[in-house]
Parts: C-alpha cells; structure tokens; sequence
C-alpha cells in the first residue's frame, strides 16, 4: 500500500502534468469551448475511462508486452491519427446555429464520451508515460507492486479529473459568449479542426 506521503507527492506531480500543455488537454480546451462545459467534462471522463484501461495493464504487465512491439505501436499509432483526422474533418464542416438552447452536446452525449475513450487508448505515448512515471513511486517493501500501481492509477485519474475539469469550466466559460455567434462558431469550428489535424500530425509522427 500506498504511504500518504507517497501519494501527495504523486498527486502533485499528476497535478502539474495534467495543466502542462499536451494532446488530451487542448483535446479537451477545444470540445469545452466548442461545444460546452458539459461536453469538456463527458470528454474528460472518457478520457480518465482510458487511464483505467491504461493502469490495469501496467498492474498486469500487458503494457510492457505492448511497448515491446512495434507493431502494435503503429498499429494504435495510426487509429489514432485517423481518428483525429476524423474529428477534424468534423469540426471544420461542422453546422452552426444562432440557437444555442440545443447543443451538441445534448445530441452527442454518449459521442463526446466515446471522443475521450478512443482519445486516450490509440494514444500509445500514454502506455509509454506510465510505464516510465509510475513504477518511479512503487517500493517492493510496501506490499503487492500491481496494488502499489492500481493505487497510483487510481490516484493519477482523480489529478486528471481535477486539472481537466478546471480546463474544461473555464474554456466554456471563456467560449459561451462566442458560440452565440454563428460567425464565433464557424471560427472556433476552424480552429478545433487545425488543432485535431496538427494533433493527428504530431500522433503520426512520433516515435517509440
């Protein structure tokens, strides 16, 4: 188990990481601020649903299989650039409206949740961050290592939660007046979908 002083320490580490500007962040600056605060946060939870998947395969040692084939990093590689590629294609022709009482993301809800999942799992950096991140605050003298790191998962996903959330109220909040602008809707629809191409490029370029 987990000593407090452990779990503090990595919470604020968690903490810095998840307001850092990176991939799943600005994913979730651009669907707050395009499409509301409710959609950043159904985004964020998708998201932290990946961050599961991610901590029981390092509890497991899936991950490390994994990061050993090279394979299977293009292959995730790929999905994941197509799947940006995707949403920004979207955004770019996305339709704007002067009526804001319906939203996307009242029509979308399980859609934007399903953003965040497939945001975070065809991301293979994820894989690579954890394995290097977490084992640094695991000790064999406290007890089962797969508990020390479902623990520091656990503890991770509450950081994201927090730090994505804040991004995510104050992003809709900065972008409520603009969406009631159909002109403001057609230019923050053009500016999400660079940022999900240039997401897409980078995810495609990266190596292992």
């Amino acid at each position: 188990m987990l000593s407090f002083q452990t779990a503090l320490t990595f919470f604020g580490f968690s903490l810095v990481l998840g307001l850092s500007p990176g991939p799943d962040n600005i994913f979730v600056l651009m669907q707050s601020a395009t499409q509301g605060r409710k959609a950043g946060m159904l985004v964020v939870l998708g998201l932290c649903t990946g961050l599961v998947v991610h901590t029981l395969a390092i509890a497991l040692g899936l991950a490390a299989v994994f990061a050993a084939s090279a394979m299977a990093f293009l292959i995730l590689k790929v999905l994941g650039a197509a799947y940006l590629a995707y949403l920004a294609w979207g955004a770019f022709w996305a339709p704007v409206s002067e009526d804001t009482s319906i939203t996307a993301t009242q029509l979308q809800t399980r859609q934007l949740y399903l953003r965040g999942v497939i945001m975070n799992l065809t991301n293979p950096k994820v894989v690579f961050f954890f394995l290097a991140f977490l084992p640094q605050f695991v000790s064999a003298d406290r007890g089962s290592v797969a508990m020390q790191l479902i623990e520091l998962g656990a503890v991770f996903i509450v950081a994201t939660i927090i730090a994505f959330g804040s991004i995510s109220y104050f992003a809709a909040t900065a972008g409520q007046r603009l969406r009631s602008s159909a002109r403001a809707q057609r230019w923050m629809n053009r500016t999400a979908a660079v940022v999900f191409a240039g997401l897409a490029v980078k995810l495609a370029l990266s190596q292992r």
